[in-house]
């Protein structure tokens, strides 16, 4: 026989109850937590959010990354890529479904390497290793161009192909390096400094560092220092095309031109060969038609001066009626001349005793007036007047009792004479 205990009669709940306990139960057990695993599904909405599911052989779990955490990443995920995120595990609730809500993402197994990356990365851009304003212009037309990378990378074909396409003209010199292994940053090295110490010889006015993409681990010889401050001290422009377009290294910040692959390397440091052909063309055909043209009014003239040149009678008629023309307007000229002055000599003998008596009147009033003028000024009128002219014995004027001493001789001059005194005691006003 059977016994049931009613009182054991398990909880009723409602979903959105069981899905908050069941949140609950995962934040407190797990949150934070990270999770390694391969993309699948990953889709970016307009709003900015990201969605994706994270799988492996044994499952996989739903994951959002919204707009803040999507914009902090450094690189572009994408489908069947091995990341590892950190995030909070959770219920979305209005599918029932459990969530990892991502709030960091980074590609698998570069954590150490990313952290280095970014120290060194750090370091030479406080040195000034990556200011734009010391970053040089790429040649036209470059007399030679120099390639560093493996004999064997796929990334020389690629720049050979390119170079052979665009420019066949332009000569390629090869210095080899490893660009893989823990020798490759001291082979580029070598080769660069090879480079420079050759450019004159080999006429190079360019260098393409290159190399075909990897994981960062592969192109970790890249992102050395000794590099870096080879490539800097470059006497010529420096173009990078190392990995995809989606790849960087510190190669990228301290080359002088960055380019997305090798390829593109090539093609930025190469004008096509028919640019510059039709540019050629161009040219001949501006000076061909300048010249023609030059031709044409040469030809013109002398065409003029041959007419000229074939006639000369008719030249000597010419000349001799404008010399005619000449003779009858000087002739003119001058009666016209002396008309002029026999009219102005006449008017010169009736004005002329008018104008001198007019004149003199003028300079006699004149001087009437100036007479008068120096009589006002004659300092004996002031004399009269009471007034008295002080001077020293020698004849100096004294303008100021200050310039005075008791017992000093000065003599005064007067209206009708001069006294001798004797300073007995001098007042200031």
């Amino acid at each position: 026989m059977a016994y049931f205990n009613l009182s054991a009669t398990p909880k009723i709940w409602p979903v959105g109850s069981l899905l908050r306990a069941i949140a609950d139960s995962l934040e407190a057990r797990f949150n934070p937590v990270s999770v390694q695993g391969e993309l699948s599904g990953f889709s970016q909405a307009a709003s900015g959010h990201c969605y994706f599911s994270l799988k492996d052989a044994q499952g996989q779990i739903r994951c959002a990354m919204f707009r803040r955490a999507a914009s902090m990443l450094d690189f572009s995920p994408r489908d069947g890529q091995l990341v590892e995120v950190r995030g909070r595990l959770g219920v979305y609730e209005p599918r029932g479904e459990l969530q990892l809500v991502v709030e960091s993402m980074q590609q698998a197994g570069q954590g150490n390497w990313f952290e280095q990356f970014l120290q060194l990365k750090a370091s030479l851009e406080a040195d000034g290793l990556f200011d734009a304003a010391r970053k040089r212009p790429l040649p036209p037309l470059p007399a030679a161009i120099g390639v560093v990378t493996s004999l064997g990378a796929a990334a020389l074909r690629d720049v050979m192909t390119a170079l052979q396409r665009r420019a066949p003209h332009i000569p390629v010199v090869i210095y080899p390096a490893s660009v893989q292994g823990a020798q490759a940053a001291g082979e580029l090295c070598q080769a660069l400094r090879t480079a420079y110490q050759r450019r004159e010889a080999d006429k190079v006015e360019v260098l393409l560092l290159v190399r075909g993409g990897g994981a960062m681990e592969d192109l970790w010889a890249f992102n050395d220092e000794q590099l870096a401050r080879t490539i800097v001290a470059s006497p010529v422009p420096v173009v990078s095309g190392v990995g995809h377009e989606t790849d960087f290294t510190i190669a990228d910040f301290c080359a002088d031109v960055r380019a997305p692959t090798p390829t593109a390397a090539a093609e930025l440091c190469a004008q096509p060969q028919a640019n510059w052909l039709a540019g050629l063309e161009q040219t001949f055909l501006r000076l061909k038609n300048g010249v023609e043209r030059q031709m044409q009014s040469h030809s013109q003239r002398l065409d003029w001066a041959a007419s000229r040149v074939s006639r000369p009678s008719h030249l000597v008629t010419r000349q001799q009626a404008h010399l005619a023309g000449l003779t009858q307007r000087l002739s003119h000229a001058t009666r016209s001349a002396l008309r002029a002055e026999q009219v102005k000599l006449q008017s010169l003998e009736t004005d002329f005793p008018k104008d001198v008596a007019a004149s003199l009147q003028r300079s006699r009033q004149q001087l009437e007036r100036a007479q008068l003028r120096l009589e006002l000024l004659d300092p004996r009128l002031t004399l009269q007047r009471g007034y008295a002219w002080l001077s020293d014995m020698h004849g100096q004027p004294i303008t100021a009792a200050s310039k005075t001493h008791i017992g000093q001789p000065v003599r005064a001059t007067l209206a009708d004479g001069q006294v001798d005194l004797t300073v007995s005691h001098p007042r200031l006003i």
